[in-house]
């Protein structure tokens, strides 16, 4: 199964792409949805309410009057960690519900507003942002939808900003323009990652990085951070430490484009407990390699992770090569036309091998 968490400001446009991921087959898990389902009449949701908030709260009709739960328990922190006790144990339990009624091939998408606010991306396989200049937003829901400008503001002040939300993407789809581009890109995306890595995933397939020199991404330290996130996710603090070490961690220098991460642990005990936490979560060991080294599913983020106690040289060792070679241009050069080198050195016996009869 492969967890996708979905995000966006508030007039995003997050609905045209959960309908085309829907439409894809994708296990569609709405919060917002079940934010109301929970406390819809008749609930013990809006029982615990009207408990607490009094009998107010609910309209004539017997439905939650939300602008007057807003009036109670937004007046201070207290009132408001009151709200979020009834209500937030409620959303967890039915979400936990929906994705584990999915099937296990299946691509669960949770769409989730405050998912960057709330500091869980890193819980998730594959983080989606769309992502829609404020202004837009703004004018979108003043026109189409009717809200009073003041309040749009309002809401927007309470959410991340569009910049902590970039850092967060994964894949960042752009919706400040017409649905048919947005539409297509979606669906592509299935096809090319989504799909593929919920395979990779549910049948322990590694994607193993091409060895090829590309020149410098300026976007592999946000990259590395994002994957050095999630190991933190699965390995709490059995990990002493996670870096992003090699080739791509050095500022300007052209490398094949394969991360690399280093997972320093206490001591060979605790290799072995980070290793079963990691394969037990997707990561695949390569059983070529003596020291313990994992690769990940993702066919679009080819990772190498390898785990090591404090006490082996290596430790050390590859965290110092980053800041060495960064800080010496010659020495940066010279590794590059290392790495280019072993480039071609593994493309021509590749070649030989091709070549030579069977």
């Amino acid at each position: 199964m492969l967890m996708v968490g979905l995000t966006g400001g508030i007039g995003a446009g997050k609905s045209t792409v959960t309908a085309v991921l829907a439409e894809a087959g994708a296990v569609i898990v709405d919060a917002d949805r079940i934010a109301r389902e929970v406390v819809e009449p008749g609930t013990p949701g809006l029982a615990m309410l009207v408990a607490e908030f009094g009998d107010d709260i609910v309209g004539p009709d017997g439905t939650l009057d939300r602008a007057a739960l807003a009036s109670r328990a937004f007046v201070d922190q207290e009132r408001t960690a009151a709200l979020n006790a009834i209500t937030h144990p409620l959303i967890g339990e039915r979400t936990a519900e929906l994705i584990g009624t999915a099937p296990e091939d299946a691509i669960v998408v949770h769409d989730m507003p405050l998912l960057v606010e709330g500091g869980m991306t890193p819980g998730y396989h594959l983080v989606i942002v769309v992502d829609t200049p404020a202004e837009i937003r703004l004018q979108r829901l003043v026109e189409h939808r009717g809200m009073a400008e003041d309040d749009v503001r309002a809401r927007m002040s309470r959410q991340a900003t569009d910049e902590a939300r970039r850092a967060e993407a994964d894949v960042l789809i752009d919706n400040s323009g017409e649905p048919g581009p947005v539409r297509e890109l979606v669906r592509v995306l299935v096809d090319l990652r989504l799909r593929p890595f919920e395979h990779n995933l549910r049948t322990a397939t590694p994607v193993v990085g091409d060895r090829t020199v590309v020149p410098f991404r300026p976007d592999w330290a946000a990259q590395a951070r994002r994957a050095c996130a999630r190991l933190r996710h699965v390995l709490g603090d059995v990990a002493m430490r996670i870096d992003h070490v090699g080739p791509t961690a050095v500022d300007g220098l052209d490398a094949p484009d394969v991360l690399d991460l280093q997972v320093t642990v206490r001591d060979t005990a605790a290799v072995d407990r980070a290793l079963r936490l990691l394969t037990d979560a997707g990561y695949v060991r390569d059983r070529s390699r003596e020291q313990p080294l994992l690769h990940w599913c993702d066919p679009a983020r080819p990772l190498e992770v390898t785990i090591v106690a404090q006490d082996d040289p290596e430790h050390e060792f590859a965290l110092l090569m980053a800041e060495v070679i960064g800080a010496d241009p010659s020495a940066r050069a010279e590794y590059t036309e290392i790495l280019r080198r072993a480039d071609r050195e593994e493309t021509r016996e590749w070649e030989r091998t091709i070549a030579s009869p069977t």
